[in-house]
């Protein structure tokens, strides 16, 4: 293999995720399951080695959804909802994450 090709194969670095604050995140919360805003080019991997790392914790499971691009009218001019995507990550039975 050649350093250009293992140099195309180095992990992407994706900016921090953040913890998505809605009534059904916080039941989900209570189960062991955790919901964050992730950027749009985030995969699963990638939220696994984040949550590991900044909150020293093991994921069992992650799930991504993306929301979608919606468009809007205000005042009788058309505009867009920017999409998101959100990610669920299942914790061991006995593992919290503590929010501040």
């Amino acid at each position: 293999m050649t350093k250009e090709k293992e140099v195309k194969k180095e992990k992407k670095e994706i900016s921090p995720i953040a913890k998505r604050v809605t009534e059904k995140s916080a039941l989900l919360a209570e189960k062991g399951a955790y919901t964050f805003n992730v950027p749009s080019g985030a995969n699963k991997r990638m939220v696994r080695e984040m949550v590991k790392k900044e909150y020293k914790v093991t994921p069992i499971r992650v799930n991504i959804a993306r929301a979608t691009v919606k468009s809007v009218r205000r005042k009788g001019r058309a505009g867009f909802k920017t999409g998101s995507k959100k990610a669920v990550v299942f914790l061991k039975k006995g593992e919290k994450i503590e929010f501040v």
